[in-house]
């Protein structure tokens, strides 16, 4: 029975820090199926579509906007980020390689605070909130102790990086 605790005593810190990972790096992946889904209805639609990520409530959805309107329609509602899983990068500073210029997650979105768009154009391009196409684009989580990312280039290709919030050691995934 002794050794039955002990060997459990090593295995829970173990289990407990695999489910950590395993919750920023579901939230990243459902992240990025979003920005493909918008990219997809940008181009279905031959309208604007965006991943709209409200930072306070940690909460994204998708949006579209149909050429010619100003008004955003809302598809799917919010989803919700994983309890502990929160928007952010912690105190890191370096991005994922051959990905944005300076860390930061996407720009806000129509100069709202605490939020972060990725906007597609109509052909599925990655475009600032003037047309400019941009590969600067990305969206972080963090646990505190792991950040995941999904960057957005400007050919819209996406990927996923992953490094321990202790320092930036970027890997793709």
């Amino acid at each position: 029975m002794i050794i039955t605790m002990v060997i459990a005593a090593l295995a829970v810190p173990k289990v407990l820090s695999m489910v950590k990972e395993l919750r920023t790096s579901g939230e990243a992946r459902d992240l990025n199926g979003a920005i493909l889904l918008a990219k997809m209805r940008a181009a279905a639609n031959f309208a604007r579509a965006r991943v709209y990520a409200n930072l306070s409530t940690n909460t994204y959805h998708i949006e579209w906007e149909q050429s010619g309107s100003t008004a955003w329609t809302e598809e799917g509602g919010d989803q919700y980020l994983a309890k502990g899983v929160t928007f952010g990068y912690g105190s890191l500073t370096t991005p994922p390689s051959s990905s944005q210029t300076t860390l930061s997650q996407a720009t806000a979105c129509d100069g709202v605070a605490n939020t972060a768009c990725i906007l597609f154009n109509s052909r599925g391009v990655p475009v600032t909130s003037l047309g400019v196409p941009t590969g600067n684009y990305a969206l972080y989580v963090t646990d505190g102790s792991v950040v995941t990312g999904v960057t957005v280039s400007a050919t819209g290709l996406t990927k996923i990086w992953r490094t321990e919030a202790a320092a930036a050691n970027w890997k793709q995934r």
